[in-house]
């Protein structure tokens, strides 16, 4: 906080479309005096999940200085992945060919499933065996659902998943916490912050160790391992398929991405974009076309009345006409040439 400041000249904060209102001005509040605060972050993508639409407040308020970068470093220009993320931002259908268009290099294909409860078998074949047979490691492949309820949800493909990646085995220890099952081997997620295991939401590792006798599991991962109490692992899920909210911030070299009107509450253009993005080499789509096109069409997304860019207009303005007066004064008065410029704004608005 401002009684404790950060000991910095510029802070950095990325990924910043993921920030709230709350964690915003926490952060601020403890930047120093003079020092530069910088925001990079992609404004269509979805936002936060508590209240705020920072990122997009900030830009909308016309009163912070904005750069737009617009040439592609992660994928070359020709990359149907970043080709069909700028077609769906200017809300136009997708290129998506089918999987066989993969053998002539296409990096973003579409798989046809009329029904949701079929869309968990076909996820499986493609994350069994066609993407590894196109030389990815299963640790290379994450799935991604718009939600996680219904036969295509990341609930039941994580069960599905479960099932074929990592069968129960003899030699396998596994506990059962709730309705799921967690076995040795099994790629899991941290669900909350924990500061005293040094592990944060969206860490995601394999579990290495069962020890049924002192109820624990080890979990190993690449920061190192970590062990949890059995009365704790509500804290972990699968992670084979994760919700396209929880896998913004997070890039993956394989990207299986599920769309069917099943999921027709969550479908919007901010959900399917951020899906396509999070995809470094290879995205499939596997579900409904039509369920695409609705997510592409529908822009209304819920409004979040932040009244943030009006306050920072309004502060802003305020700080720089009452700089203009005190000059004015100041010129009045003899203490100051007509060509002494008025006062910069203050650093610190918070």
């Amino acid at each position: 906080g401002p009684g404790e400041p950060l000991e910095l000249d510029v802070l950095i904060i990325d990924e910043a479309s993921m920030l709230d209102l709350v964690l915003t001005h926490h952060t601020l509040r403890a930047v120093p005096d003079g020092a530069q605060v910088l925001f990079v972050g992609d404004v269509d993508q979805l936002p936060s999940v508590g209240p705020g639409n920072v990122l997009a407040d900030l830009i909308d308020s016309g009163r912070v200085p904005v750069a737009r970068l617009t040439q592609v470093f992660r994928q070359a220009a020709a990359s149907k992945i970043i080709t069909n993320a700028h077609a769906i931002n200017r809300g136009k259908a997708p290129d998506l060919p089918p999987p066989s268009a993969v053998r002539e290099g296409a990096d973003c294909v579409f798989v046809e499933v009329d029904e949701a409860e079929d869309i968990p078998q076909k996820v499986a074949g493609v994350v069994a065996k066609s993407l590894p047979n196109l030389g990815y490691k299963r640790d290379d492949i994450t799935v991604l659902a718009p939600m996680q309820r219904g036969s295509a949800g990341a609930r039941n493909l994580n069960e599905v998943l479960q099932s074929v990646l990592n069968p129960p085995r003899p030699d396998k220890p596994e506990v059962k916490r709730g309705p799921l099952t967690f076995r040795v081997g099994d790629r899991v997620m941290q669900r909350v912050n924990n500061y005293d295991k040094n592990v944060f939401n969206g860490d995601v590792g394999h579990i290495a160790e069962i020890d049924l006798e002192n109820q624990t599991v080890g979990v190993m991962y690449p920061e190192g391992p970590i062990e949890y109490d059995f009365v704790d692992m509500d804290q972990l899920g699968h992670a084979a398929c994760v919700s396209i909210h929880k896998s913004q911030g997070s890039e993956y070299p394989a990207c299986v991405i599920v769309f069917h009107t099943q999921h027709y509450m969550m479908l919007a253009r901010n959900l399917v974009y951020t899906a396509l993005t999070r995809a470094k080499k290879i995205a499939v789509f596997v579900g409904s076309r039509r369920a695409i096109l609705m997510a592409v069409r529908n822009r209304n997304q819920v409004p979040r009345n932040t009244r943030l860019a009006a306050r920072l207009q309004k502060l802003v303005d305020d700080l720089g006409a009452s700089g203009l007066a005190r000059a004015a004064k100041g010129q009045a008065n003899g203490a100051a040439s007509p060509s002494t410029p008025p006062p910069a704004l203050p650093g610190r608005l918070l």
